[in-house]
């Protein structure tokens, strides 16, 4: 295969975010709880809490952008490194678990596109569906799940917390943590609920349909931490939509009840309280198990054909 590396860094190519993407056609159901006219907050319940929780979480780096040649016509693609794992937390102890790293080439996959091997990586062939910011967004995204999954079937917790969507996973132990919201799925009359929700408290259960899946159970929960606005510490949480609704309810109460012992603190964690403490952890070693771009940067301009 015979490619160019751009001879811009990385970072100033297109880039793009779509998470609101995946949850665009989403519709709430804000009743199979309670009624409307009877969402309160919901103070914590006394639950026993599971002997082992997973927090999983994925990261990617685009290493370079390149240029795929054949026939006279350049190509656009991006090489990219991916890494996904857990923090396994249990009384006492917090362990790195199942990690793992892939070096991925996104290209169309009408193109020629090959593996590329350098010195340090092979970077394996993975599809888009063409050459726009948004198919090579859902490319990446795409395997970066796959790898998340991979790592959530290697452990054996009773509860796996996924940071973000659960992205249509059905496992009973999986939860989706979603931190950021760029939609909030509650009914006008029942927003305020959130400002004033206290520290620890949840809204009543949601039921979302649409999207991949069978749907997600759903409710948003305030954090303890310091509040500079209606929104400060609040998340939303997702459970596979399965089982009933007596059962979501138990696993939300078991959710709720466990996840605020690992809310971070402005002082050591720049997003806190939110970005939990095991998920901050596996972010810093998955980062340091990227390796390093400008090595890799190199090698990839090292096998490029011609060298730019």
């Amino acid at each position: 295969m015979d490619f160019s590396v751009e001879s811009w860094a990385p970072e100033y190519g297109s880039s793009i975010n779509l998470p609101s993407a995946e949850d665009a056609d989403d519709q709430a159901d804000a009743t199979v709880e309670r009624p409307l006219d009877a969402w309160t907050p919901i103070d914590p319940a006394p639950t026993a809490a599971p002997d082992e929780i997973a927090f999983i979480d994925g990261i990617q780096r685009i290493d370079a952008r390149i240029w795929i040649h054949e026939n006279g016509i350049s190509t656009p693609a991006v090489c990219v490194s991916l890494a996904a794992g857990a923090t396994v937390c249990a009384p006492g102890t917090a362990t790195t678990h199942g990690v793992l790293v892939v070096r991925s080439l996104i290209a169309p996959a009408s193109s020629t596109a090959g593996p590329i091997v350098t010195r340090h990586a092979t970077y394996e062939f993975v599809p888009a569906q063409d050459t726009t910011p948004e198919a090579t967004y859902l490319a990446i995204h795409g395997r970066r799940t796959e790898l998340e999954i991979g790592v959530a079937r290697s452990v054996t917790s009773s509860l796996i917390v996924f940071d973000g969507p659960l992205r249509g996973q059905s496992d009973r132990q999986s939860v989706g943590y979603i931190k950021t919201h760029h939609k909030i799925y509650l009914p006008d009359e029942v927003q305020a609920i959130l400002g004033i929700l206290d520290d620890g408290q949840r809204t009543p259960l949601l039921f979302l349909s649409g999207g991949p899946g069978a749907g997600r159970w759903s409710w948003y929960l305030r954090l303890p931490g310091r509040r500079v606005h209606p929104m400060s510490g609040i998340v939303r949480l997702e459970l596979p939509g399965t089982g009933t609704v007596g059962e979501a309810v138990c696993r939300a109460e078991t959710v709720s009840a466990c996840l605020p012992r690992f809310a971070s603190e402005s002082h050591k964690e720049a997003r806190a309280p939110q970005n939990l403490y095991p998920i901050s952890g596996i972010e810093r070693e998955l980062r340091r198990r990227l390796g390093d771009a400008l090595l890799l940067e190199r090698a990839l301009r090292v096998a490029a054909r011609p060298l730019v």
